[in-house]
């Protein structure tokens, strides 16, 4: 699968490496881009994209890059370099939506079962703990607790671009065959999708403790794929 880069493929996987480097040169930059929970008082409308070129380790970024590197220039060349570049940004907000709604579901059940005076009182101490993830001051396991995680966790990676582009690529090319990470025979494309789909809501449900944003791989695969289809009507008769 790993071809001879694309443009736009090629200063994607240049971008993200170099804000990845820098991150560790400049900290300061965990906390300014990576996107915050809607509701925090630390989020800024920049984090929307800015979040799609942070990334959590070695092993994360690794990850993306090798998979946009193995699917990006084929959609490249047969979407054509706008509406690539469309799908990706795109993919990337969907994640960022459906993993907010899910994530502003837990908060209201949090919330429900607080005074406006409580809510209010751990938002104004949001800005104060974010630095440095600190929650002393309210007992584990309490509401207050839960509620200033979700104000000072931050979202961070192309994850849901990335899967957008698979799922792009499983919609266009639904009977090509795979060996696709940590599947060690060949699969056909179209199999890809469901099996991101049934995958990540079963972690997403079940792998609670973990740092994974499993439902932005899930919005991020939907837009893919519904962009993929729709524009792929119009390339069916050239590419199979």
């Amino acid at each position: 699968m790993f071809g001879a880069l694309t443009p736009i493929t090629k200063n994607l996987i240049i971008l993200n490496v170099v804000v990845f480097v820098l991150s560790f040169f400049v900290p300061y930059l965990y906390l300014i881009l990576p996107a915050y929970f809607p509701y925090s008082p630390n989020f800024r409308s920049w984090q929307v994209v800015t979040h799609m070129f942070m990334h959590g380790g070695i092993a994360h970024i690794v990850f993306n890059m090798l998979t946009l590197w193995s699917f990006g220039p084929v959609l490249e060349q047969v979407l054509r370099g706008k509406r690539f570049v469309i799908l990706y940004f795109l993919s990337g907000l969907g994640g960022f939506l459906l993993y907010n709604l899910c994530y502003g579901f837990e908060v209201f059940q949090i919330t429900s079962q607080m005074s406006i005076e409580q809510v209010q009182e751990v938002s104004a101490n949001a800005d104060l703990y974010a630095p440095d993830g600190t929650f002393s001051g309210y007992p584990k396991g309490s509401n207050e607790y839960y509620l200033l995680n979700s104000l000072v966790s931050r979202m961070l990676g192309a994850s849901g671009a990335i899967f957008g582009v698979v799922a792009a690529f499983s919609a266009l090319f639904p009977n090509s065959k795979l060996i696709f990470m940590f599947i060690p025979f060949p699969i056909k494309a179209k199999y890809l999708f469901p099996l991101i789909i049934l995958g990540s809501v079963y972690l997403g449900i079940n792998d609670t403790e973990s740092n994974i944003a499993h439902f932005a791989h899930i919005g991020g695969a939907f837009v893919g794929f519904l962009l993929a289809k729709i524009w792929g009507k119009h390339l069916n008769r050239f590419y199979q």
